[in-house]
């Protein structure tokens, strides 16, 4: 990896992060990184987080194979505020805003300031800053951009929707029945998830790691206990590492299934989503069979896995596998060949590739639209690293194109079922993590795409920072670009293509 932006961040300080490494650098150092990232237009931004004192950022090599690297982290010293990268990275905008409201660090130049998360409401100001406030005066309110001229209207939709869904607001201003902008605010599920885990264990703390998205509660434990164990310095056990990827595939599985019978469902199109809702149903009872829970929620911790497969657990799970591998074929026929529907998904909300390599989108909205980052790939963890993993990439970057990743992916991950339950031995099943400092960072491909979590742990073991970046941080910006200049119809089929988690970027 080389390149002005990452030989700058390079120059800096080693701080001991494993299994990349941190780089501290100083202040007109990291002013001069968001020139040196307009140079190296494939050094990708995949998170920005803080601390009360300093800001970091992780970045990725998107140069061809053989050319590029793994992660790279950059800090920069914060008082009060720091040098803005959202002006050379569009995908901060939203981590620049997010560490407002949280830290209370300024991003100077940043291409946008409003509010995010915060919406008056917290009693607070900046409650993981060294001292919050309590200033009784009203920060200010989330604000939506103004719209002029005649002609135009807005739709206000949200936060409260139809349906048993996640509160988050949208903004459409349309002229006659075209979307010519879109606007989010999210911030309506926001927990409290960093303060709840700083000053606990990793133990502890990872029953907050598993909530923070539900339908994501494997791939986010998974990538918290990763953190948590390179900051210590351990590994799981081998029979532990094979466990946390069967249940990882088998989460994506019924992701997938779930979001296609709901796109086809947002297209008045029932059959598919009742089979799809059936074969999801099977593997969610194989889950609940073979790890004592349906989304196997709180059965990956850090050190391994919480209760090993259950007795006869592998005869059901292959089931459950066999239904679903059964009536692919005839659904994707079915998918295929009734115009009606491909006449609602084919051009519809296309996301343009270089806005998709701009933002750095990962898992099937940046496969989509020919952007083929792939953790599973790119960054292996133990047992990927030892697996050979095919991933679907498109270039249309349409909700059909997205449905298509789905499906391909989701034949994907039966294999690796398969693959990984004949290799399971007998064996332990976690290993004890020790009471002791250190800082790690852990990349995990769930559903949606990569999931980014770092983990800085005091002398006694316990966290003193932690932040877990969902994907939906970069792909949110991006749904509101490929609505723009289709029907409001459409929003729903785009909204569904896309599934971002709202609970997974508000914290």
């Amino acid at each position: 990896m080389t390149g002005a932006a990452s030989d700058l961040i390079r120059r800096g300080a080693p701080q001991g992060c494993l299994p990349f490494e941190r780089f501290l650098l100083t202040r007109p150092a990291f002013a001069a990184l968001r020139e040196a990232l307009l140079q190296e237009p494939t050094l990708a931004l995949l998170s920005m987080w803080a601390e009360p004192n300093a800001v970091h950022a992780a970045f990725f090599d998107e140069a061809p194979a053989g050319e590029g690297g793994g992660l790279l982290l950059a800090t920069c010293p914060a008082e009060g505020s720091f040098p803005a990268l959202s002006p050379a990275r569009p995908g901060a905008v939203r981590f620049e805003r997010a560490i407002r409201d949280l830290w209370g660090l300024v991003a100077e130049d940043g291409v946008d300031l409003r509010p995010w998360l915060d919406h008056g409401r917290w009693g607070v100001t900046a409650p993981l800053a060294a001292k919050p406030s309590r200033d009784p005066v009203p920060p200010l309110q989330p604000a939506f951009l103004p719209v002029e001229g005649e002609g135009w209207h807005q739709i206000p939709v949200g936060p409260v929707h139809a349906g048993v869904i996640e509160p988050g607001h949208f903004r459409f201003s349309v002229q006659g029945e075209t979307v010519v902008r879109l606007e989010q605010l999210l911030g309506y599920t926001h927990k409290g998830t960093l303060d709840l885990m700083l000053r606990k264990s990793p133990r502890v703390a990872a029953r907050f790691a598993a909530r923070l998205s539900g339908d994501t509660t494997v791939a986010h434990s998974l990538a918290f206990a990763l953190a948590a164990e390179a900051a210590c310095g351990i590994a799981a056990p081998p029979r532990a590492a094979l466990l946390r990827a069967v249940m990882l595939e088998l989460e994506r599985i019924a992701n997938h299934l779930n979001d296609w019978g709901f796109i086809c469902n947002d297209a008045a199109f029932a059959y598919p989503h009742a089979r799809c809702g059936a074969l999801r149903e099977g593997v969610l009872r194989a889950n609940a069979l073979a790890f004592g829970h349906r989304l196997m929620m709180d059965r990956v911790v850090p050190g391994g896995v919480a209760l090993d497969l259950a007795p006869g657990a592998e005869r059901v799970i292959l089931a459950a596998l066999d239904a679903v591998e059964a009536e692919l074929p005839q659904l994707l026929r079915i998918y295929e060949t009734h115009a009606s529907l491909q006449d609602r998904v084919v051009g519809t909300g296309i996301l343009k590739p270089e806005l998709a390599a701009l933002f750095a989108a990962g898992g099937h909205v940046g496969r989509a639209s020919g952007r083929g980052f792939d953790a599973r790939q790119a960054l292996p963890h133990t047992p990927y690293d030892a697996l050979p993993v095919a991933s679907a990439v498109l270039t249309e970057g349409d909700v059909d194109a997205r449905v298509r990743v789905r499906i391909a992916e989701l034949k994907e991950s039966l294999g690796l079922v398969r693959t990984l339950l004949g290799a399971l031995e007998p064996g332990e099943i976690a290993a004890t993590l020790p009471q002791r400092g250190g800082e790690g960072i852990a990349v995990v491909e769930g559903f949606r795409g990569e999931i980014v979590t770092w983990m800085a742990l005091d002398d006694g073991g316990l966290i003193r920072g932690v932040f877990p970046r969902d994907p939906s941080w970069l792909q949110w910006p991006l749904l509101e670009a490929a609505i723009e200049g289709n029907i409001v119809a459409d929003f729903p089929l785009c909204n569904k293509s896309f599934n971002c988690s709202y609970s997974g970027v508000d914290l």
